[in-house]
């Protein structure tokens, strides 16, 4: 099975002046789908730009990123949107939530932006944000939410409709261990059902819910590990804890 992301010695160099800022250095990435891949290093080491050359946010300055197997450098900027769109799931650390909507209606834009019937678009996000503890929020604005609760709802998009890849910069960072548990629980469950994930982390807690953990450092991969058994054992096979 081919991987649903890879970065064949990917590179990203930034102008800073006069001076060459190397973000990224030959980055070699697979991810396949149903796996969960935790990217952890120090601030600056690159981690950002990753993921956002990962999801077609930003162009590599070298390098091949394929998304299901197709090449972005072959796409138009509009291919490159409708791929964003139906294929990929974003969680940035501000959320990007649209204030004129209310929690259901951002999670399910996406899938009526793609052609999905609005009483199905509504039905699926409805679903995304029960699993998120967040169904008595759903008619709520993006202000009349906590932080915390933004979180879930911009996770709730991320993985709503047939997106193949999920690609999160600290998904958990402004939840508690309980709401962010739940977080962990739904990406776990998207993985099950063939979704790829790239998740970034300063929190080894949330890394050890990972298939494997990528190290980087200066903009250069120094080691790949496969991490302990972590909390997703304690998972039976419907979901819930086993002790």
């Amino acid at each position: 099975m081919s991987p649903v992301l890879e970065l064949r010695t990917v590179s990203k160099t930034y102008l800073d002046g006069t001076d060459e800022v190397h973000a990224l250095r030959e980055v070699e990435l697979e991810v396949e789908a149903g796996k969960m891949v935790a990217v952890m290093g120090p601030s600056g080491s690159g981690k950002s730009t990753l993921l956002t050359i990962a999801g077609a946010l930003e162009t590599a300055t070298s390098g091949e990123v394929l998304v299901a197997g197709q090449p972005l450098s072959a796409m138009s900027r509009d291919d490159r949107s409708r791929l964003r769109r139906r294929a990929i799931g974003y969680v940035f650390q501000d959320f990007n939530l649209l204030p004129g909507l209310t929690a259901a209606e951002n999670v399910t834009l996406p899938l009526e932006l793609d052609g999905v019937k609005a009483g199905k678009a509504r039905g699926a996000g409805l679903r995304a944000l029960e699993d998120l503890g967040l169904a008595d929020r759903a008619s709520r604005f993006p202000d009349q939410l906590s932080g915390g609760e933004r979180q879930r709802v911009a996770i709730a998009r991320a993985v709503v409709g047939d997106r193949r890849l999920l690609l999160a910069d600290e998904p958990t960072g402004a939840l508690d261990s309980a709401n962010g548990e739940a977080v962990m629980r739904m990406l776990l469950a998207a993985c099950k059902r063939g979704l790829a994930a790239v998740v970034v982390t300063h929190d080894a807690q949330l890394a050890s819910w990972a298939d494997r953990v990528v190290f980087i450092r200066d903009g250069r991969i120094v080691d790949r590990t496969a991490p302990r058994p972590g909390p997703e054992s304690l998972l039976s096979e419907t979901g819930g804890p086993t002790r």
